[in-house]
């Protein structure tokens, strides 16, 4: 009678194990799933006003796929109507090709340069990392709302 009481009890046991890992994943999986699904988690690095014709700045946005990786983004904002609209914006180098804890911490913007002319030129170097230093400037120019290679 013992040994089949222990059997009983070890089967409850395995039983109740099983459920507590299946409850345990679904919530993994549940987070993942939600986690996937999020907005890609951002932060301003830089912004200018030109006047009152241009609002430009500059977003790293973290990659879905590496949490060590970031792009960043260069938008333009026009002035209409008394709010500023996206008018325009381009990647600033390669899609996820930047580490994204240099490019949010203090010295992450080494230039970022910009005329209040038309057009307006732009100049952008990012931090790659402290033991490499910035990168290369990268040239734009903005007319009329539009970003251009410069």
């Amino acid at each position: 009678m013992k040994l089949v009481r222990n059997h009983r009890t070890r089967r409850a046991a395995t039983a109740g194990v099983t459920l507590l890992m299946a409850a345990v994943l679904g919530t993994a999986g549940a987070t993942a799933s939600n986690a996937q699904t999020a907005a890609p988690q951002t932060q301003q690095i830089a912004s200018s006003v030109l006047g009152s014709d241009y609002k430009i700045t500059l977003t790293a946005l973290r990659s879905s796929e590496d949490e060590y990786a970031a792009s960043v983004q260069l938008k333009v904002y026009t002035h209409d109507s008394g709010t500023w609209k996206e008018s325009d914006r381009v990647t600033v180098g390669d899609v996820d090709g930047w580490f994204w804890y240099p490019l949010t911490g203090s010295h992450a913007v080494c230039e970022f340069t910009t005329a209040s002319t038309e057009p307006a030129p732009l100049d952008i170097s990012l931090l790659i990392t402290p033991s490499i230093g910035c990168s290369e400037p990268v040239h734009y120019v903005v007319k009329q709302g539009r970003v251009y290679a410069g």
